[in-house]
């Protein structure tokens, strides 16, 4: 690790839609920034991007956070590809951040670091060849597909009874477990026309194309599935957020206001950490919130009377209150004719 400490306004912790939407407001509205990205997470699995107007099928989740990266870099925020191992808040309520390689300081924290899906045990398909792990982004690529749900709780019996919206081939996989599901639910759930099967899956079909053809079971049975969701929860990436003392909700999310403010002052968190739906619109959503809710406490201007009174009014040589490195960078940018 460097000696070097490096300060910022913001610090961004997590490098996904709603973490790098919030950089790029805070660093386009005047606040040096860094992001802090380990790498990974769900955005980064997708072998196609759905949902997102102006964003076609065939950019991969990949693609999008590498174009996302490279615009908040030219619009002058810090990238840096690391782990941060500890968050605290010191006297003067700056927070420190250790990461393996450095030690940087911000007035402002984002937790942006998401969840990772529970997988169910092999033999799975690929990742977006099969296994999907977004209802609402993918339920649409199953009009008239037989499709299969696997899991044993309420969500798995509810997804399974939600695909009937797009087709009328759907298997709930308890692969061997016993339901875990409430009698209601298991009274609605018996009311639709969705197959439960019980037996373990043993093994798996591929096309030539990489997707998914169907499951063999203990059975002997093979059944065709052309894709489907496995429904076994989420461990939250929240090690940051009890570091901080931050309120978490009882199914494990952080709690929040409508800026994604937490309970801690100074520290926000965004997208899947938080409740609602995991949808990369909604995460950019949450990051401009916090983005400008972060702007609104740190801008130096305008001063108050009540600052204007203590300190006199504003000299034009303390104008404008953005960083040298800032408007530089919002130099360079309107050079090249992007603006």
């Amino acid at each position: 690790m460097t000696d070097e400490t490096r300060e910022y306004e913001v610090a961004v912790i997590g490098g996904g839609p709603a973490g790098l939407t919030a950089a790029l407001y805070t660093t386009r509205l005047s606040h040096d920034t860094v992001v802090v990205n380990r790498g990974g997470g769900r955005a980064a699995m997708m072998t196609e991007t759905h949902n997102v107007v102006g964003i076609t099928e065939d950019v991969s989740g990949k693609e999008l956070l590498r174009t996302a990266r490279e615009q908040i870099q030219r619009y002058g925020a810090d990238y840096v590809r690391d782990y941060v191992e500890s968050v605290e808040q010191s006297g003067d309520g700056r927070f420190r951040l250790s990461t393996d390689e450095a030690e940087l300081t911000a007035e402002r924290v984002v937790l942006a670091t998401g969840f990772n899906d529970v997988r169910p045990d092999p033999p799975l398909p690929p990742t977006g060849r099969g296994l999907h792990w977004c209802l609402h982004c993918d339920a649409y690529m199953f009009v008239d597909e037989p499709v299969f749900v696997m899991g044993t709780g309420e969500s798995a019996a509810h997804v399974a009874m939600i695909m009937l919206n797009f087709t009328d081939e759907v298997d709930l996989l308890l692969r061997g477990d016993d339901p875990q599901w409430s009698d209601e639910t298991d009274r609605q759930l018996r009311a639709h026309p969705v197959e439960i099967v019980s037996e373990d899956v043993t093994g798996m079909e591929k096309g030539d194309d990489g997707w998914l053809e169907g499951f063999e079971f203990e059975d002997g049975q093979f059944r065709e599935y052309r894709g489907g969701f496995p429904m076994y929860g989420s461990n939250y990436n929240a090690e940051l957020v009890d570091q901080l003392g931050c309120e978490r909700n009882d199914d494990g999310t952080v709690a929040v206001g409508d800026a994604g403010e937490t309970s801690v002052e100074g520290v926000y968190a965004v997208g899947d950490l938080t409740p609602g739906h995991n949808q990369i619109p909604v995460a950019m959503g949450e990051g401009a919130n916090a983005g400008i809710d972060i702007h609104y406490s740190l801008r130096e201007f305008p001063k108050s009377v009540e600052e204007i009174d203590a300190e006199g009014d504003v000299s034009p040589d303390e104008v404008p209150g953005i960083s040298d490195e800032l408007r530089e960078a919002a130099r360079e940018f309107r050079a090249t004719g992007d603006d």
